[in-house]
């Protein structure tokens, strides 16, 4: 809100965000009433049915994911009350909705929507006459909601200000020059000002154009002191890249150099993890470190777990948040708790750290987001530095993940019992590692080739045994998400006991080999496969004997315990290239979003 005509701003904010993959998107602008257009499909079409006298300096916009009704006009935000009165945009699910339609529509109150969004405006226009403000409207209309939201209000009576409400789905208030924002993402709103406000769970604001005050639910004022994002405009554009998820795979040599930079002591062969906020004594005392995250978060902690047993002797395991937030976890005040969350706001994951946190828990947080709601909520952690990442599936943020593991490790080990000579062989390793990603990268026409000959195929088998089994899910995890094509990974070892009677010819099989302690048993594999006509493609170190694969990628080495941070590299290509062959939508890959912020 301010100066400006607010649809241009919405329109370009919404396409910021549209990255995270959406079906339908709508703005309302509140000038002498609400104007609304709202849409199926993507913010260009949008934009296109926004007539040019779309004029008001005070709007709300959305893009939608489909959870309530299917993409439709009319099941696109925004939502409006039955007198026109009352807009409402929403991100997070009404758990009770359909309870309080049932009440709203015994009352005579008619739906336009099958969205669970609707009621938000019908309930906050039932109270919006009878209240002094519109915050105080709001806030009555929450108390009978049960689930998550991130919303924003605008009253076409009070054609002055929105009001913004938070409980498990983010809002970023934007500080401009007489003019003020807010959205779901920084991305939204870093072309206009770098000063932001995070609202807190349960935390509501009113902004206008001169400013903003934020208050609890009870009604109390609360404190909040802006900072400054260090992100850029610019670090949204693809950069002459074709894709977001390219430009994103060439930065890591990069993005991986950043993640390390001021971290390593050369001197004394340790990483400085300042963030941590534990001094040796108690970092010493913890015996069990244990890992959770979703998706590819997930997949990096179980590479961060092999790194912590193997180079701190802590036994270490990686759960998906998901689940262990609803399996009544033992919390053990001598494990140490790691959560991982490229954006900070993976609901599962916020969710998994506030109940360690009810129960006494110690949770530090690897995330890439500065200032995001895990960042808040931990008791340390270590920022990633890797730059915004816009491609719904998650590439340098990974890699820079897993390097915050080896760092932790590292970390853990100089303070146990890992020698000053084994933390030098560590320290070395990884500062290679860029150059070293930079060589990989290099391969990138022969890999699109392989890329091309492996998409006609339907369904792909990734193994890996122990350090390669995560890179193997990973890499299934890629290729299914962005190429559709069905993949899944198994333990190596695992193979013979039920998916070998899968191999064939008609079904290929990627196969991590690094040249380690288990180079033998993984050659057997190998041979099990193509005796039973199964062609593979091998990501290793050196070309296998006996015409073991029919094809081969090969990635320098590194120490073994660093391995699989580099094996990753080619899967993500193969991805891609694949994608591309096949014409997927490679950004934004159908029925994903990036930041996940509900159940």
């Amino acid at each position: 809100m301010g100066p400006k005509d607010a649809a241009p701003i919405l329109l370009e904010g919404l396409a910021r965000l549209e990255y995270r993959g959406y079906d339908s998107a709508g703005v309302v602008v509140s000038n002498r009433g609400l104007k609304v257009r709202k849409v199926k499909g993507r913010v260009a079409d949008l934009a296109k049915a926004v007539p040019a006298r779309f004029k008001g300096g005070l709007g709300i916009g959305h893009t939608r994911w489909a959870t309530h009704g299917v993409p439709s006009d009319v099941n696109a935000h925004p939502h409006l009350s039955a007198d026109q009165r009352v807009a409402v945009v929403h991100n997070g699910i009404v758990e009770n909705a359909t309870e309080l339609r049932a009440k709203l529509e015994a009352d005579g109150v008619v739906f336009a929507s099958d969205t669970d969004t609707e009621v938000l405006a019908h309930l906050v226009a039932r109270t919006v006459e009878d209240t002094a403000s519109l915050e105080e409207a709001v806030r009555k209309a929450l108390k009978s909601v049960v689930g998550t939201y991130g919303i924003a209000v605008l009253d076409a009576e009070r054609p002055g200000e929105i009001v913004v409400a938070r409980n498990g789905s983010p809002i970023v208030i934007g500080i401009g020059e007489k003019e003020m924002f807010a959205a779901s993402d920084v991305a939204a709103l870093v072309r206009y000002t770098r000063q932001v406000v995070h609202l807190e769970d349960g935390e509501l604001a009113v902004l206008r154009a001169d400013g903003f005050h934020t208050f609890a639910s009870g009604g109390l004022e609360t404190a909040k002191e802006p900072l400054t994002v260090d992100v850029e405009a610019g670090h949204y554009d693809t950069g002459g890249y074709e894709h977001y998820l390219l430009k994103e795979i060439s930065e890591q040599p990069e993005t991986v150099a950043r993640t390390l930079s001021g971290r390593l002591d050369e001197r004394f062969h340790i990483a400085h993890l300042g963030g941590l906020n534990m001094d040796a004594r108690e970092t010493r005392s913890f015996r069990r470190v244990k890992i959770i995250g979703c998706g590819s978060a997930y997949y990096s902690g179980q590479i961060g777990a092999q790194l912590i047993e193997e180079l701190a002797r802590i036994p270490a395991d990686a759960e998906p948040a998901s689940e262990f937030r609803y399996r009544n976890p033992v919390v053990d005040p001598d494990t140490l708790y790691v959560a991982i969350s490229q954006s900070g706001e993976t609901y599962d994951t916020l969710a998994a750290v506030q109940e360690l946190k009810r129960k006494g828990g110690r949770v530090i947080g690897i995330v890439n987001a500065v200032g995001s709601a895990i960042a808040r909520e931990v008791d340390g952690g270590i920022y990633l530095h890797a730059g915004p990442e816009v491609s719904v599936a998650s590439t340098k943020a990974f890699t820079s993940t897993a390097i915050a593991f080896a760092l932790l490790a590292l970390h853990f080990g100089r303070v146990h019992d890992l020698s000053p000579a084994e933390g030098r062989r560590i320290v070395d390793g990884l500062a290679k590692l860029p150059a070293q990603i930079e060589e990989i990268l290099e391969q990138g026409p022969a890999i699109a080739e392989l890329s091309r000959k492996y998409a006609v195929h339907p369904s792909m088998m990734f193994v890996g045994r122990v350090r390669g089994y995560p890179v193997a899910r990973e890499g299934a995890q890629k290729l299914k998400e962005i190429s559709y094509i069905h993949a899944e990974a198994y333990p190596a070892s695992e193979l013979k006991h039920g998916p070998l009677a899968l191999i064939g010819p008609e079904l290929p099989t990627v196969a991590i080999v690094p040249d380690d302690e288990l180079l033998d048993k993984n050659l057997t594999t190998l041979g099990e496969i193509r005796a039973r006509g199964g062609r593979v493609l091998m990501i290793g170190h050196r070309e296998p004997g006996a015409k073991l694969a029919d094809d081969v990628i090969v990635v320098p080495r590194n120490e073994i315990e660093l391995d699989p941070i580099l094996l990753t590299i080619p899967l993500q290509l193969l991805a891609y290239h694949a994608a591309v062959a096949l014409e997927r939508d490679v950004d934004k890959p159908r029925n994903l979003a990036k930041s996940v912020t509900v159940e």
